[in-house]
Parts: C-alpha cells; sequence; structure tokens
C-alpha cells in the first residue's frame, strides 16, 4: 500500500488548499485505489493561513466585529484556534488588511493596527498559550501602536494626552506607558509568521518600501520614516528593547517592531511556522510520495513559498516530491536543486484566466492521476 502525503498551498482565486488535497486525492485513488492518503492543507503565512492550519488540525474559527483600519470603522474578522486547543492563528490582513481599504481610501497616516490588537485579546480570552500571527497584507504603518493600544498599552505626546495608535501620530509621542499591558502576554508564546526581511526604518524600511502601496505620498513616507525612527528610540528608551535593525521589524508597516517589542514575539518564516504547526515532518516521514503546489511557481518560490517548505522538509526525509502550478514561471528548473522532483503545469489548453481558475480541481485531479500512473508504471 502506497503512503501519499498531499501538502499544497492553496490556489488563489481557485481552491483553498483543503480542496486541491480533495482534487489530488481523487487522482491518486484513480491509480492506486488501496492508498493511504493524509491531507496537510499548507500555507506561508500569508492569506490563507488561518484556514489551513484549521482544516489540518480538526480546529475551529472564532467570528467577532473588531475595529478596521480606517477611523470608525468596524469590520467582521475570524481568527482559528487549533485542534490543539492551545494555540490561535490570526492573520493581520483580517482587522487591518489593505483589501478592507478602498483605493481612494488609502492612507498610512490613520490606518490603524487596533483591530489586530483586538484579535489577539480574543484568542488570549480562549485560554491559549500560544499564538501565530501571520502579518502579510496590512494597510498600516503605525509600528503596531494600534495593536499595542488595544492590549493596554498606553500613548502620551508631550502635553500628557493620549494618543490614538495610527502612523500620523508615532512622532508626537512622548512616553510609553505598558502598567495596563495585558498582563497574559507574559505566558503566551507568540511566533509571527513572516518572509519580509525588511527593517523597521531607512530606504528598506516599512515607510519607504512599503509605504506607496497603502497610499503615502513622497511627503508621507519621510513623515511616517521619522516616526517609526521616533517610535523605535521611545521603546529603547522606555521598553529596553532594540527593535529597529531586526530582519522583519518593518514587515505589515512595522507591525513585526510593535509584536517583538510588546508581547515578546518570535519571528520565523512563514512555511516554517504552519509545518511545524501541523508537523509536516513526522507526517512526511512516514509517506512514500509527497505532493504540494501553489496557483503560481518560479524561480521565487525557493525564496519561502509553501512548496519551498514542503520541500525542505521532504529532502531531510530523502522523499519525493511532486508540485503542481496553474502557472509556471522563469527558471523553473532552479527548484530541483531545492528539494523538488518534480514540477507539472496543470492548465491542459489555451483559455481564459477566468475558465482556468473555474477547472483548477478538474485539472489538479487529472494532473495528479497522470503523476500517479507515472509512479506506478516506473515501479512495475
Amino acid at each position: 500500500m502506497k503512503k501519499f502525503v498531499l501538502a499544497p498551498d492553496s490556489f488563489k482565486e481557485s481552491m483553498s488548499a483543503k480542496e486541491v488535497c480533495q482534487a489530488m486525492e481523487a487522482g491518486i485513488l484513480n491509480v492506486f485505489p488501496d492508498a493511504q492518503i493524509t491531507h496537510v492543507p499548507m500555507a506561508d503565512g500569508g492569506e490563507g493561513t488561518t484556514d489551513s492550519l484549521v482544516d489540518a488540525t480538526n480546529g475551529r474559527k472564532e467570528f467577532l466585529e473588531v475595529n478596521g483600519p480606517l477611523p470608525n470603522q468596524k469590520v467582521n474578522a475570524y481568527y482559528g484556534i487549533l485542534g490543539d486547543q492551545k494555540t490561535a492563528i490570526i492573520e493581520m490582513a483580517q482587522a487591518s488588511g489593505i483589501m478592507l481599504v478602498e483605493p481612494s481610501q488609502r492612507n498610512p497616516l490613520i490606518t490603524t493596527t487596533f483591530g489586530t490588537g483586538q484579535l489577539i485579546k480574543a484568542a488570549l480570552d480562549q485560554g491559549v498559550k500560544k499564538i501565530l500571527i501571520g502579518i502579510g497584507g496590512s494597510a498600516t504603518v503605525d509600528g503596531g501602536m494600534g495593536m499595542a493600544q488595544a492590549l493596554g498599552a498606553k500613548f502620551y505626546d508631550e502635553n500628557n494626552q493620549l494618543l490614538d495608535g495610527n502612523g500620523g501620530n508615532l512622532a508626537a509621542i512622548n512616553r510609553i506607558d505598558v502598567s495596563e499591558l495585558d498582563p497574559r502576554l507574559d505566558d503566551t508564546e507568540v511566533i509571527i509568521a513572516s518572509d519580509v526581511q525588511n527593517i523597521l526604518t531607512g530606504k528598506d524600511g516599512a515607510a519607504a518600501v512599503f509605504g506607496p502601496q497603502k497610499g503615502a505620498s513622497q511627503k508621507d513616507v519621510v513623515t511616517l520614516d521619522n516616526g517609526l525612527q521616533h517610535f523605535a528610540a521611545l521603546i529603547s528608551r522606555d521598553l529596553g528593547q532594540d527593535v529597529a535593525n531586526i530582519p522583519g521589524s518593518g514587515a505589515a508597516g512595522g507591525l513585526g517592531a510593535g509584536l517583538l517589542a510588546f508581547t515578546k514575539a518570535k519571528l520565523q518564516p512563514g512555511v516554517e511556522v504552519v509545518a511545524n504547526a501541523v508537523d509536516l515532518a513526522s507526517k512526511v516521514a512516514d509517506a512514500d510520495f509527497v505532493f504540494t503546489g501553489e496557483g503560481g511557481m518560479d524561480f521565487q518560490t525557493k525564496f519561502g513559498k509553501t512548496p519551498f517548505g514542503v520541500a525542505q522538509v521532504a529532502k531531510a526525509a530523502g522523499k519525493p516530491v511532486f508540485a503542481e502550478a496553474g502557472y509556471l514561471g522563469d527558471r523553473i528548473e532552479e527548484l530541483y536543486e531545492i528539494g523538488i522532483t518534480a514540477v507539472f503545469g496543470i492548465v491542459d489548453k489555451a483559455q481564459s484566466i477566468e475558465e482556468s481558475l473555474k477547472a483548477g480541481p478538474a485539472n489538479v485531479k487529472r494532473t495528479t492521476e497522470n503523476i500517479a500512473r507515472l509512479i506506478k508504471a516506473t515501479q512495475k
């Protein structure tokens, strides 16, 4: 009996990672009807991470209303509780994501991560001991000031007036008071899932690199960068932590730095966080073959995308890995060096993007069946 581990990412706008697993299984069973198949829906810390981890661990979603990125905006969001009932998974984009703000309203001087802090507080209310936070896709450049405010931190200006957490107020902070910061954070492990290596400030910092994508003018970028530098100096002075030059501190408009400072978090590559959470290594160790994939693959896949992470685990265990993608880009041959045995495009004919997205499950099933037939033929 052959053993297969299916560990794909989602195919964006086409299939969730769970649906990809189901399509792959259908293809394998057409060739190996008695196969033992293990589903491990994957993600790399970005969109879909909560769904993948909830599905992979038989967890659950918790829904709530929180503050959105804009002042006086409310949004419906959710976070996940994993199957162990002790770990929460949060995507900051659920509360503070750029997709929640119309392009004409994007302004990182006023947007806030306050809602992300509310999600963290809600997870703490569930009694979890570990929180995983994916921090891609933000609408903010507030250094995590809003997040910290939601968790009890207070920020005062030179007139001893309280400031709201947003990018425009960073430079006005005179002192930080964490005396009422949620004490449960001291007993909670926080892991930041991010593949962004940018530091907090400067030409490679949160404002300069990501600010314009979030609506910042060049003048705004200077204001925000100065504010983040000031914020980092106060964190060093008042909290005794140097977060400015840590790779990844600039992720999500500096939320990386804020989480490091106010929750004592640790940064890890997103796919590594997910792989550890679903215990991918032990499942791969017991398999004969590993299947992975995502919507598009090219040479950049080796810089931390899901197929890269899966391939690294499988390579360490000496297992072959077959990857599938809707789109194959440049220098795909470089992926063989990281442990992927072969890469297959799933689209079988010229068609529109809309048609390809709709046909995703059928294309994955057919491609997986063909790979399984090849496996069967070579093992006779």
